[in-house]
């Protein structure tokens, strides 16, 4: 029997993509908030990019959810050149590939925590009927069937944090950005969260969360650290999260998974 080990792995297919991208602001003289950031993020990953204030991890998640374009590089979302869309298209990728979590919540106080999940499919095309029955799964998935009808105020901070986590998931979109999702909360109700999202990854989930707290990150499988608008470690540089040979680790630079030269 032979002993022999391919030196071929297969990896799940790329859903976030980011070659040499940087972005600079102001003209006189500009401000660079990313320089030169490379990496990947693959279908089923948790990710932590995680660095402190002004660090641009800010407009790094403003780059990857498209809300802002870069300056310069290349963004893929689910292999699409996201420089090759206008803004109607754009727009459009982005509410159907990518559900944003904030550290504010931002949910409507006036509507119950259904109708806030049911309102992340306002612009799928979905009709009303369908947006209530997928609202009600999202709310289940992430443990509040029973606080489907309550409103905002009535729900405790973590409560909040998970319908806007549903509301995020409702769409099924290909990556979930989490912005300083245990920002507001307190330390038990936070690890809750990042328990909430460890399930949800094992379930499927392609998220990335963008945090300062580095207790926070060591929990999750992957760690990007950034530091003024450089990515300086990227613990997926050991592939110790994906099974395969050691030959096939990459380099700084390369995208997550792909052969050194």
């Amino acid at each position: 029997m032979s002993t022999h080990r391919s030196t071929t792995t297969s990896f799940p297919p790329p859903v976030l993509e980011l070659e040499a991208v940087t972005k600079t602001y102001g003209e006189q003289p500009p401000v660079p908030a990313l320089q030169s950031v490379s990496f990947t993020v693959r279908k089923g990953e948790l990710v932590a990019i995680v660095g402190p204030s002004g660090s641009g991890k800010t407009t790094l998640l403003h780059v990857m959810g498209t809300l802002e374009r870069p300056s310069g590089g290349i963004v893929r979302i689910n292999g699409i050149d996201v420089a090759s869309l206008d803004d109607r298209r754009l727009a459009a990728l982005r509410a159907r590939d990518i559900g944003f979590v904030f550290q504010q919540f931002f949910l409507a106080e006036y509507s119950t925590a259904l109708e806030n999940v049911a309102d992340g499919l306002l612009y799928a095309g979905v009709d009303v009927r369908a947006r209530r029955e997928r609202a009600a799964e999202a709310l289940t998935r992430v443990g509040l069937t029973d606080r489907a009808g309550f409103r905002p105020g009535k729900m405790s901070g973590g409560q909040r944090q998970r319908v806007a986590i549903a509301r995020a998931l409702v769409g099924r979109p290909a990556i979930v950005l989490a912005d300083e999702p245990t920002g507001n909360l307190d330390s038990a109700t936070g690890a809750s969260i990042l328990k909430l999202l460890l399930e949800l990854n094992a379930g499927g989930a392609t998220i990335i969360v963008i945090t300062h707290d580095s207790e926070l990150a060591a929990g999750l499988p992957r760690q990007v650290h950034v530091l003024d608008g450089r990515i300086v470690s990227d613990s997926a540089y050991d592939l110790r999260h994906w099974p395969g040979d050691p030959a096939d680790a990459h380099t700084p630079g390369q995208p997550a998974g792909e052969r050194r030269s």
